[in-house]
């Protein structure tokens, strides 16, 4: 495994022929990057990990100086995943100044965590085209936790015409139920248990969206299922199920926990996975029940994939 910055990518990539496939990252690597980088492997003939904290998606009152970066960690898990070339380079040699022109995420990320987060999503496109630029991957992998992050990607491929395939992989749990996510290590042992209050609200949605009666769910709940098989696990809902039912047991559920003063929500909606737009009663086609919430300070996401 090579690791190294722009000029040590470039001469890397000049020698290779195969298919390359990419996982970005910010570090602070888990068992769910490590089945990110497992899934380009499966794709393509090289695999490249980005380990790079983007400052240009981190608001002015956000964590960027305390985000973790435990490097030698991350190499080992990267190394462990079978990556080629793991690209980490130093903050001055991605912007040696600060970027005049940059990626607008637009309408669709200006709603949800863009609402929460003005410019994030900004921040997230414009470092994602750089790395396009610069390793030229044939296929790239991203996370479905970030669901919304997927989306943008996935519309500014099209959108801008980079001949890259994406691939989205399903939210990967712990063994509670909580999505994993390097802001878990911000998670005191009692705000990890009033975080469960989240799966728990996506399982109460699942159930309703099954008709009350979820025949083959997988142990530890709907939004757990299925997390291993590289596949995104999306729930059927029942005939006559409508979109509020669904978002309204979810709700019954964070509302309850925020009552009790175990987090505070911050969205939920259930939308139109191709548009982000709030789902009518009438919706048919693929949707997304988003969630967000702080909890003991930290801010934490999940996501329900359901199809009507």
């Amino acid at each position: 495994m090579e690791v190294g910055g722009i000029q040590a990518l470039r001469r890397w990539r000049a020698r290779q022929s195969g298919r390359v496939g990419l996982v970005p990252t910010m570090g602070a690597l888990h068992s769910g990057h490590q089945a990110l980088m497992t899934r380009a492997r499966a794709e393509s003939d090289l695999v490249v990990t980005s380990i790079f904290v983007n400052p240009l998606q981190f608001g002015a009152d956000e964590d960027f100086v305390q985000y973790p970066r435990p490097i030698a960690s991350d190499l080992a898990k990267c190394e462990e995943a079978g990556v080629d070339f793991v690209f980490a380079p130093a903050l001055g040699e991605m912007y040696p100044s600060a970027p005049e022109v940059r990626v607008v995420a637009g309408r669709m990320g200006a709603v949800f965590e863009g609402e929460a987060r003005p410019g994030h999503f900004d921040g997230v496109l414009t470092v994602v085209a750089k790395l396009f630029n610069l390793i030229k991957p044939d296929v790239t992998v991203f996370g479905l936790k970030d669901i919304q992050q997927f989306c943008l990607v996935k519309r500014m491929i099209a959108d801008l015409d980079f001949d890259i395939e994406i691939i989205g992989l399903p939210v990967v749990r712990d063994a509670d139920g909580l999505a994993m996510s390097s802001r878990n290590e911000y998670l005191s042992p009692s705000d990890r248990e009033r975080a469960l209050a989240i799966p728990r609200a996506l399982d109460a949605a699942a159930e309703v969206a099954a008709g009350g009666a979820r025949e083959g769910a997988a142990s530890g709940g709907a939004a757990s299922g299925g997390a291993d098989s590289g596949e995104a696990v999306v729930e059927s809902v029942a005939d006559g199920v409508l979109p509020e039912a669904i978002e309204s047991a979810a709700r019954a559920v964070l509302e309850s926990a925020a009552e009790r003063g175990e987090l505070d929500i911050i969205y939920l909606s259930l939308v139109d996975a191709s548009t982000l737009r709030p789902c009518p009663a009438d919706f048919r086609g693929s949707a997304l029940l988003l969630v967000s919430a702080t909890v003991g300070g930290t801010h934490l996401i999940d996501n329900l994939p359901l199809e009507f």
